[in-house]
């Protein structure tokens, strides 16, 4: 009985995730900016690298013009991320009630059921995260100048009703996922088994701290980004596009005019992107679970 407490998950807050993402996406938004316009550009423009889309958003509107949909990215982290990482965390804490860690089978079903439950809830961040971001390389005519997230939420409202929130649902949900099963799924197994096994050749044992929070997250965000990155070109293309259009429309016409190859557009960007936000969510996510652990003992 003893050794099950002793082996048993602590309870943290629902609302810890959300917290920790929010702060990474603080220092990663730019980042995620520039990865959005690479990939809202069509086969009709020249790729630009993720360092001249910075530059000319900097050089044109100013330093400030990089954190350009801010309070969408903070909302969707108080959504999507609060809930895939919040549900997943629950998952993990009842599978464990028994005092045994569950199979990494398990770990990989319950962040792919919490991942889809978490791209439901932030489909309207997601929204209006890619229009906001991507809305200074649209002609005059066509962009949406939401000032903010609150806005924006009502005028899609206004503009597309209540089926507008669900605009690129199913491709968004596939994508979640994706991304919560490679990243959040995978950053368990990767610390699981770098915990167990030392690095061959060099013959260095991980122990659970900041180090290995950092490596494991970093293995974590690559993969996240490879698996994830067609479904996150499609969502954003259907996203960003009118309400006309349709998603099927939206996929042919960019598989007819780009090739298969569209679906990796802004791959670096994005790795560039999720790489330093998957270690400083789990870093920060792994500080603040121990903080509360401290403020709040079981």
């Amino acid at each position: 009985m003893d050794l099950k407490r002793q082996n048993k998950m602590p309870n943290y807050p629902f609302w810890l995730g959300g917290v920790a993402a929010s702060m990474a996406a603080c220092f990663t938004h730019p980042l995620d900016l520039a990865k959005v316009r690479m990939q809202s550009l069509g086969s009709t423009v020249p790729s630009p690298s993720m360092l001249k889309i910075l530059h000319h958003s900097i050089s044109n509107h100013g330093l400030c013009s990089v954190y350009t949909g801010l309070s969408a990215s903070l909302m969707r982290q108080m959504t999507y991320s609060l809930v895939r990482l919040g549900s997943y965390e629950e998952m993990k804490r009842r599978m464990s009630e028994n005092g045994r860690s569950p199979s990494a089978g398990k770990l990989l079903l319950a962040a792919g059921v919490a991942g889809g439950l978490g791209g439901i809830a932030g489909n309207p961040a997601d929204i209006l995260l890619v229009r906001m971001t991507s809305d200074s390389i649209r002609p005059p005519e066509k962009r949406y100048n939401y000032r903010n997230a609150i806005t924006g939420l009502i005028s899609l409202v206004k503009e597309d009703g209540q089926k507008g929130l669900a605009r690129g649902l199913g491709t968004n949900a596939t994508r979640a996922v994706l991304m919560n099963t490679s990243q959040v799924g995978s950053y368990d197994f990767f610390k699981t088994t770098l915990l167990q096994y030392p690095i061959p050749l060099v013959n260095y044992q991980f122990h659970d701290g900041f180090f290995l929070h950092v490596v494991a997250s970093l293995a974590a965000g690559t993969c996240g980004t490879t698996v994830c990155s067609p479904a996150d070109v499609i969502r954003t293309r259907i996203m960003g596009s009118s309400g006309k259009a349709s998603p099927i429309e939206v996929i042919v016409r960019s598989l007819r005019e780009e090739g298969p190859a569209f679906m990796f557009k802004g791959w670096t960007p994005a790795w560039m992107r999720l790489g330093p936000n998957t270690v400083l969510m789990f870093v920060f996510f792994e500080q603040l679970k121990r903080s509360w652990s401290s403020l709040v003992p079981s």
